[in-house]
């Protein structure tokens, strides 16, 4: 197996680990073309999947299956499948201090409003849904766009920062 051909893992990370870091998840598989493999995990994960981001997910026929509330410490334990990058994309867990993660992967904080925050109704919620949907489709688009194995440690990391000051066009 050649660099390029390398399949490259990538946790998403959040505090509660039910929307945004499940539809990064999600996104990852379905996007990555065998290339990336998606995980997601919370600091602190609420135990359950929000209902809107399952529902945004089959919409946009974006398989789920397995989809589940996690603590981050599954990734950190013998085990555990190799981590290559660790994407937070709630602010809360990326000022927390994370576990040792083995291998010393790639970090970066890609920071989205957190849709199951949102009051109001079921509209609003499926809009906010969506645009967080959009926004991390964009940055992992992007992402996966990267020549990452002719790029240098330093250089990658710019990039996985220029990535989450991005916004979709």
């Amino acid at each position: 197996m050649t660099d390029t051909d390398r399949r490259y893992n990538i946790l998403v990370l959040c505090t509660g680990n039910s929307a945004r870091s499940i539809l990064a998840e999600a996104l990852i598989n379905h996007l990555g073309a065998g290339r990336f493999r998606g995980f997601s995990a919370g600091s602190q994960p609420n135990g359950r999947v929000n209902p809107h981001a399952l529902a945004l997910l089959a919409r946009m026929n974006i398989p789920a299956e397995g989809a589940r509330s996690k603590s981050w410490d599954e990734f950190a334990a013998p085990g555990a499948p190799p981590i290559d990058f660790v994407i937070t994309v709630c602010d809360n867990a990326a000022g927390e201090v994370c576990p040792i993660w083995p291998g010393q992967p790639m970090t970066a904080h890609w920071g989205i409003d957190d849709p199951a925050a949102v009051e109001g109704s079921d509209l609003d919620k499926a809009q906010a849904f969506r645009k967080a949907f959009n926004a991390l489709e964009h940055r992992i688009r992007l992402f996966m766009s990267l020549p990452i194995a002719s790029l240098d440690r330093l250089r990658l990391e710019q990039e996985l920062d220029a990535i989450g000051q991005s916004l979709p066009g």
